[in-house]
């Protein structure tokens, strides 16, 4: 997809939804670095269920750790993988409270050294918590990246980086926002809803859907 069709792209995404939001439920930097760790491999619908309740009796690392590990299992117990992953809540949680004053840092680097946390992670909190204008590249921004045309690329990371040269910096902030719900609601795996697809005119996958 050439730069001028990329352009168009995103600002007929950004007229559809000027201000779009991530769809998991958070009430601060740190809720939101819980909730994107137990989102992997999970819906954000399923999250946000098992989060309601914790949300409310959990703000800091330091109220995690007073939780514990079997009551924080009892909250996410719902999600997939939940054992592995409330351990990992656990362990960054004492590992902020040691060595990052309680607070998420607003690092790449160092939010990578935390357990459970990937690039992707690190990406959606930088972004979302801090207003970073990163791309964190989940099963939907890799298909639409490869799909459509706009980004190809053999792994989530070329894929990343392909976005980030090509992307107009004016939607930058916005863009994997735009990209995920698009591809959550409209461009989805298996049929996708071209019928319903404002960027149809533009997309370069030849097996469009009537």
């Amino acid at each position: 997809m050439n730069a001028k069709k990329i352009d168009e792209f995103f600002a007929r995404l950004q007229k559809q939804n000027p201000e779009p939001k991530g769809e998991l439920n958070y009430t601060n930097p740190y809720t939101l670095l819980v909730a994107v760790v137990l989102s992997a491999q999970a819906t954000d619908t399923g999250v946000n269920k098992a989060t309601e309740k914790l949300f409310k009796i959990v703000k800091t690392p330091e109220d995690m750790v007073k939780l514990g590990l079997d009551k924080l299992i009892d909250h996410v117990k719902t999600i997939g993988l939940y054992n592995a992953k409330a351990k990992n809540v656990i362990a960054l949680s004492e590992i902020l409270m040691k060595e990052h004053h309680s607070k998420v840092p607003e690092d790449r680097d160092a939010l990578v050294k935390l357990p459970g946390v990937g690039r992707k992670t690190a990406n959606v909190v930088l972004n979302i918590a801090f207003g970073h204008p990163t791309i964190a590249v989940d099963t939907h921004l890799f298909r639409l990246g490869n799909r459509t045309g706009l980004a190809p690329g053999k792994t989530p990371e070329a894929v990343e980086q392909k976005l980030l040269k090509v992307v107009p910096k004016k939607y930058l902030q916005h863009a994997h926002h735009w990209l995920i719900l698009h591809g959550r609601y409209v461009c989805k795996a298996r049929k996708p809803d071209c019928g319903n697809c404002v960027v149809n005119d533009l997309c370069e996958y030849k097996e469009k859907t009537v």
